[in-house]
């Protein structure tokens, strides 16, 4: 369950930035909206989830995630482009989220 309250927060916020980019610098209502109830979304799931962990180490897998998921998104839906730079900061994030899980 707290997995899933980490994952599902960081997606949220995530998919709450590609509404931002969509917004066009907080121009466009709809976007804007979505923004708003997704990054609520985020910080309630994420608080529920610090109920039983610490507070640092839920915040750093919450953002770790959402770097993840953010390149991701960036790639797939902003045609923007993966470099062994990015891949190699995923694979950097994803061995200190596995760190502070253990």
């Amino acid at each position: 369950m707290q997995l899933f309250l980490l994952v599902t927060a960081a997606m949220s916020f995530s998919v709450g930035g590609y509404f931002m980019k969509l917004s066009e610098g907080l121009t466009k209502s709809g976007p804007i909206a979505a923004v708003l109830a997704l990054f609520c979304l985020g910080a309630g799931l994420q608080m529920v989830a610090m109920r039983n962990t610490e507070m640092t180490v839920t915040y750093i897998i919450v953002l770790g995630l959402e770097a993840i998921t953010a390149t991701a998104i960036g790639a797939l839906l902003l045609n923007e482009g993966v470099t062994a730079s990015k891949l190699l900061g995923v694979v950097i994030v994803i061995a200190g989220i596995t760190l502070l899980r253990n």
